[in-house]
C-alpha cells in the first residue's frame, strides 16, 4: 500500500507544485480556501440521485445536524458528485486522529499497562535513560536508573511485574511527565511538532523489532476488547483502565467514506506499530496508517524517529502532534517534503474530512474543507476553534461512550488556551489574526 501512496503522492506532488509559487508562497488562508473549496467541489447531486449514494447507516446516533453536515460533506467530494463518475485528478481524503477519537480510550495507555504488567519494557543502552529521549531531564533519568537500574541489563526486560518502584516511575513518566517525586522528565521540545512523552512511549520499545512490537500490541488490544466496560487492572500500585471499545459510529462513518471513493487515514499520535494493529477493526490497513515511526538498524527500533517538514530523520524533533500531525500528513499522503509540509496546503489538497478530539488535532482538523468532526474531550484550545465555529463546518459531538459533563466556567480563548512552541501561553486566534472570544461548553454528556 506504501507503494501505492508514493504513485498517487507524486501525482499529488506534481498538483500542489503547480499550485504554489517558485518562492514557496504559503497556501490560502482557511477563510479564502473555504470559498475556493466550497466553489471548486461538484454541485451536492439531486435528490433521487443522492438516495443511490452512500449514507450513513448511525445517523441519528450523532448529535444534532451533525450527521447531516457530515453526509452532506460526503456527497459533495464522493463518487456520486464525481463528473462522468471519474475520481478526480485529486482523490478525495480524510483523516482521523485514533485514541478517543475512532476508539474510546488509548491504545498508548493501554499497552504500556500490558507491558508493564507482562515484563515487556527492556532496560534502555547502557541503562542510562537519557536513550530513552533527547528532552529527558537529568532529574528523570536520574528517576528512572534509580527506581529500575540495578533490575535488569541493558536490552532485557525489566521485571515491572513484581517491582512495584519500577513500574511507578515508569507509569509516572507516561501518564504526568513527571516523576514521582514531581519534577519535571521532559524539557526542550518544540510544543507544537512534538509531545516528548508521547514520543517516549515508541521510543522504549527500541531494540524490538516492528513485529515483536505489532505483536505485543495484538496483546494488549485483544486484552482491553475482552474486558468490560469500565474494567480497571492494578498497575504497579496504580488502579487504571483496562478496557477499549471501537466505536460502532465511526466504524459506518469510515465504511461510508471508502464506500464513496474517499480514502480514510488514521494519523494518530500512537507509535504506528500500534495503530497497524488496531487499525483493521474499522477497515483500515497498515498501509493508510500514520503514527510515531522509528528509524531501524538491523531491522530493530532504535529509539530515532523519522523526520518531517525540513527536521531531519533521526532529530527526534517532530511527530504526529499539532503541526507535525499537518506535517506527516502532507508528507505521507501528498507527497509534500522540506519545509512547505508545515503549512497548510490549497484547498483542493487538503483533507475533506478530519476528525479529532483534542489539541493534538488541531491542525490537521482547521485543515479540513467540508467537516471538522470533534469528540468533545474539554481540550481548550481545540475547543475554542469548534465553538467558534468560523466556517459553519464544526461538527462537535459528545464521546459516544461515558461523554464528559458539561465543563464548569467558559474555556479561556482570549487567554491562555493557546501554547506555543516554547510552551508559553497565550489567546487563540483565528486564521485573519483576530482572537476567539472565551466559549462556553454547549455540547456535552
Amino acid at each position: 500500500m506504501r507503494a501505492q501512496s508514493r504513485v498517487r503522492a507524486a501525482s499529488l506532488l506534481s498538483v500542489a507544485l503547480a499550485a504554489t509559487t517558485l518562492s514557496g508562497a504559503p497556501a490560502l488562508a482557511s477563510s479564502e480556501s473555504a470559498k475556493v473549496g466550497a466553489a471548486s467541489l461538484p454541485s451536492a447531486t439531486d435528490a433521487k440521485s443522492k438516495a443511490n449514494c452512500p449514507q450513513l447507516k448511525l445517523a441519528d446516533h450523532w448529535y444534532g445536524n451533525n450527521a447531516k453536515l457530515i453526509q452532506r460533506a460526503i456527497d459533495k467530494a464522493g463518487r456520486c458528485s464525481w463528473p462522468g463518475g471519474q475520481m478526480p485528478q485529486v482523490r478525495p481524503y480524510a483523516v482521523f486522529d485514533w485514541d478517543n477519537t475512532v476508539i474510546k480510550n488509548d491504545i498508548s495507555d493501554q499497552t504500556i499497562f500490558w507491558m508493564l504488567s507482562h515484563d515487556k519494557i527492556l532496560q534502555p543502552p547502557g541503562k542510562n535513560w537519557r536513550n530513552t529521549s533527547r528532552f529527558m531531564t537529568d532529574a528523570g533519568a536520574k528517576a528512572l536508573r534509580e527506581a529500575c537500574g540495578n533490575l535488569a541489563e541493558a536490552g532485557k526486560p525489566l521485571p515491572t511485574s513484581t517491582n512495584v518502584t519500577c513500574a511507578d516511575e515508569i507509569l509516572s513518566v507516561r501518564k504526568t511527565q513527571k516523576t514521582t517525586n514531581g519534577e519535571a522528565v521532559f524539557a526542550g521540545a518544540n510544543e507544537r511538532y512534538m509531545e516528548a512523552s508521547y514520543a517516549w512511549v515508541g521510543q522504549i520499545m527500541q531494540g524490538y523489532t516492528p513485529a515483536q512490537v505489532r505483536k505485543i500490541a495484538a496483546q494488549a488490544r485483544d486484552a482491553a476488547l475482552n474486558a468490560p466496560i469500565g474494567a480497571t487492572q492494578k498497575v504497579g500500585s496504580s488502579t487504571e483502565t483496562a478496557w477499549i471499545r471501537y466505536y460502532p459510529e465511526m466504524r459506518d462513518l469510515i465504511t461510508t467514506l471508502k464506500k464513496a471513493g474517499i480514502e480514510p487515514w488514521i494519523v494518530s499520535a500512537s507509535p504506528k506499530e500500534f495503530a497497524d494493529v488496531w487499525g483493521p477493526g474499522v477497515g483500515v490497513d497498515s498501509g493508510h496508517t500514520i503514527g510515531i515511526e522509528q528509524l531501524l538498524h538491523k531491522g530493530k527500533l532504535t529509539g530515532h524517529l523519522k523526520g518531517c517538514g525540513g527536521l531531519a530523520d533521526g532529530s527526534d524533533a517532530i511527530m504526529t502532534y499539532i503541526d507535525g500531525k499537518r506535517c506527516f500528513i502532507n508528507k505521507i499522503i501528498l507527497g509534500i517534503n522540506g519545509p512547505r509540509a508545515l503549512t497548510p496546503m490549497p484547498s483542493r489538497l487538503r483533507p475533506t474530512i478530519a476528525g479529532g478530539d483534542a489539541t493534538t488535532d488541531v491542525s490537521m482538523l482547521r485543515d479540513a474543507t467540508g467537516a471538522h468532526v470533534v469528540l468533545n474531550r474539554n481540550k481548550d484550545e481545540l475547543m475554542c476553534h469548534a465553538y467558534d465555529n468560523a466556517d459553519k463546518r464544526w461538527a462537535i459531538n459528545p464521546m459516544f461512550i461515558q461523554p464528559l459533563p458539561q465543563k464548569q466556567g467558559l474555556y479561556p480563548c482570549s487567554t491562555t488556551a493557546y501554547v506555543d512552541a516554547n510552551g508559553k501561553h497565550g489567546p487563540v486566534r483565528r486564521t485573519d489574526g483576530s482572537i476567539i472570544p472565551d466559549q462556553k461548553d454547549t455540547i456535552f454528556g
